[in-house]
């Protein structure tokens, strides 16, 4: 029926755990980089870049997946980094687990139909049981110490012992980015901080900036008000203060006519003067530049010899952005338009910046652009390290920080970290589990115990004995404890008060995790036939050699 060299996977045996094999591998490799201990993997892409770090969404990034069912997992994680920009790592590794349950239950002889239906109870009971532990509610952001107690977990999972250096730095940058709020907490009242009726439009994750500086220690860390381009200006003039800005965003050069034309020239006078024609133009076009009040022009394109000699000559400031990107953060900080024409700007058009001054921090030169006494639209957060991969995994802490703080101006509730959660949902679901009738209690007991991995694997990543730790931490949750998780710490009570130390997970985050790997799993459960078309030799767009399913016909 189907064309020569077609090849027809189907059953149990040939389709399900097969997928459930690939997932499974797929899950070894970025569960071992889950929590504080996590350790790091060295990944080398099709390009030959580098790239050291326990980051999941990177590690999946680069790895380049082709597997169908392991696949769809990794675009689970992707979905869930787009989102909400954290709790990568947990759903890869809930895919793993959960599969890997279920190939438990379809070796004892259940339907893949069973364990899907109980799948889906379990899952059901999952918000509830998170509403019920909830321990934190960040109701306002009048008070910075509780934002940054609340995103001290996230720095803790890539950059451990940093968490208290870094959170309340990525609070202040935050909050200077977030609009409508006062630029002084004390000149208004509360209910202007108060998160019950708050507009999460009114922050944008883009507007923290990281700049990476080579050099120097991670303490070294600080916040600017503003932006800082990583180069020097283009003139003598290395500093200004209360400036007013111009930013043009087709460059400084002579312009040049559309099309193609011929001037005839029959005197050395008549050269002479068509070269001091342009010369004048464009000495009054800077001119009234100058006139306006600007101090400070910002280019997005190539400044001119002839230009830079006029714009030295009226004592303007020049900054030449590297590309549109940079080109509108300084608009941003300026809040100033982008003109294409070389003209003085009107009122509208023109920008202002307290401060414009170049700087050399450990032998690179920037330009820092400051917003001392104003409300700034973009916070930049120096960083300093010894090498590119350390400057990138900090890069990476403050994003996955920033995303929380995002995540707080939706929904302010924590639940307990250090698998605490994990630990209480797995308690609560089994109990309904021995409740339930019928076939479908099998699976969702297996849906309970999957949840025992995150803490099963912070203490593998801590050097502790997983085993012993997951009865101590059900031991104290049956006895009404359920705020205790793994003591990473590698404490002789082997276990902490998540609350006490202010290790929190983002509610919605984690329950949005749970839901993208249970809905990835319950897909490939469905998977009853693989039916791969011979490979048409023609290389597939991203590599992995020819035709759709190449890796799958190399494990055959």
């Amino acid at each position: 029926m189907l064309k020569e060299g077609t090849k027809n996977l189907s059953g149990v045996e040939e389709a399900v755990l097969k997928n459930i094999d690939a997932v499974k591998e797929l899950a070894k490799i970025t569960r071992t980089s889950l929590g504080p201990n996590g350790m790091n993997k060295m990944v080398i892409n099709k390009i030959g870049k580098l790239f050291v770090t326990n980051d999941a969404a990177t590690i999946l990034k680069e790895l380049e997946v082709i597997h169908p069912a392991a696949k769809m997992c990794v675009l689970a994680s992707q979905q869930q980094q787009e989102e909400v920009g954290d709790a990568t790592n947990l759903v890869v590794v809930l895919c793993g687990e959960l599969l890997a349950q279920a190939e438990v239950l379809l070796k004892m002889g259940l339907h893949t139909s069973d364990i899907i239906r109980g799948y889906e109870k379990a899952l059901e009971l999952v918000d509830d049981i998170l509403k019920k532990i909830t321990v934190k509610t960040v109701e306002s952001l009048a008070s910075p110490s509780d934002i940054s107690a609340a995103i001290k977990s996230a720095i803790s999972a890539k950059q451990h012992g940093f968490e208290d250096l870094f959170a309340p730095l990525v609070t202040e940058a935050c909050l200077l980015v977030t609009t409508g709020l006062p630029h002084d907490p004390r000149e208004a009242p509360p209910e202007r901080y108060s998160l019950k009726n708050f507009d999460a439009k009114r922050f944008n994750v883009d507007n923290v900036r990281v700049a990476k500086v080579l050099g120097g220690g991670i303490s070294d860390v600080k916040v600017i008000r503003g932006a800082i381009v990583t180069r020097d200006t283009e003139g003598t003039i290395k500093s200004l203060k209360k400036a007013k800005v111009g930013v043009y965003a087709s460059g400084l050069e002579i312009e040049k006519t559309d099309t193609k034309g011929k001037v005839y020239v029959e005197k050395a006078s008549q050269l002479e003067n068509y070269a001091k024609s342009e010369e004048e133009a464009l000495e009054a076009k800077i001119k009234s530049i100058a006139e306006s009040g600007v101090t400070l022009v910002v280019s997005g394109g190539n400044i001119g010899e002839l230009p830079m000699h006029f714009l030295e000559k009226y004592k303007l400031m020049v900054l030449k952005t590297q590309s549109k990107f940079e080109m509108r953060r300084v608009c941003q900080v300026t809040n100033c338009k982008p003109m294409m024409r070389i003209a003085g700007p009107s009122a509208e058009e023109m920008g202002y910046i307290d401060e414009c001054v170049v700087e050399e921090i450990g032998g690179t030169v920037v330009t820092v652009l400051r917003q001392e006494n104003s409300k700034t639209g973009i916070a930049t957060i120096l960083v300093r390290a010894a090498t590119n991969n350390i400057l990138d995994d900090l890069e990476r802490a403050i994003e996955a920080a920033v995303n929380i703080y995002k995540s707080i101006t939706k929904d302010g509730a924590f639940v307990p970290g250090a698998g605490a959660a994990e630990i209480e949902l797995a308690r609560q679901i089994r109990a309904v589990g021995d409740k339930t009738e019928g076939q479908d209690q099998y699976a969702i007991k297996k849906f309970a115990e999957a949840f025992e991995i995150v803490p099963r694997i912070l203490a593998d990543n801590a050097g502790l004995d997983g085993t012993k730790v997951i009865s101590t931490l059900f031991a104290q949750h049956e006895s009404g404890n359920t705020n205790v998780g793994v003591d990473v710490q590698g404490g002789a009570a082997l276990v902490v008060d998540a609350r006490e130390k202010d290790i929190l997970d983002h509610r919605h985050n984690k329950q949005r995790a749970i839901e993208l790997a249970t809905n990835a799993v319950i897909t490939i459960l469905r998977i009853s036939q693989i039916i791969m078309a011979k490979t048409s030799g023609v290389p597939v767009p991203g590599g992995g050699g020819s035709g759709t399913m190449g890796a799958m016909d190399q494990d055959d």
